[in-house]
């Protein structure tokens, strides 16, 4: 259970950098988004606290990281238009496997 709780830790904590991102385009709604924010950033440390019960801390901060770092990439990539070169890619790919490396030698 502690796994999906380190995963759902890890989409929250592609929820604040997202929110700050729609903030700062739709101005109008920016108290709402950063509220948004706010809550996914409270919600992914809740999340990685309960977590960290029982998978080592060096672990967890790895994969917490690693899924929230790929995650806004992708939506960034997806959502927002950002580059898409080669070098952008190869290096997230080598933060995912590191991520899979460490759940596999945990």
């Amino acid at each position: 259970m502690s796994w999906i709780y380190l995963i759902v830790a890890g989409l929250f904590e592609i929820g604040w950098p997202l929110g700050f991102k729609l903030a700062s385009t739709y101005t109008k709604y920016s108290i709402v988004f950063i509220g948004i924010s706010v809550i996914s950033m409270a919600l992914s440390g809740v999340f990685l606290y309960i977590a960290q019960k029982s998978i080592p801390i060096g672990t967890a901060y790895v994969i917490w990281t690693g899924v929230g770092a790929a995650g806004t990439l992708f939506i960034g990539i997806f959502c927002f238009g950002d580059s898409t070169n080669f070098w952008r890619l190869f290096f997230i790919t080598m933060i995912i496997i590191g991520v899979i490396g460490t759940k596999i030698v945990h």
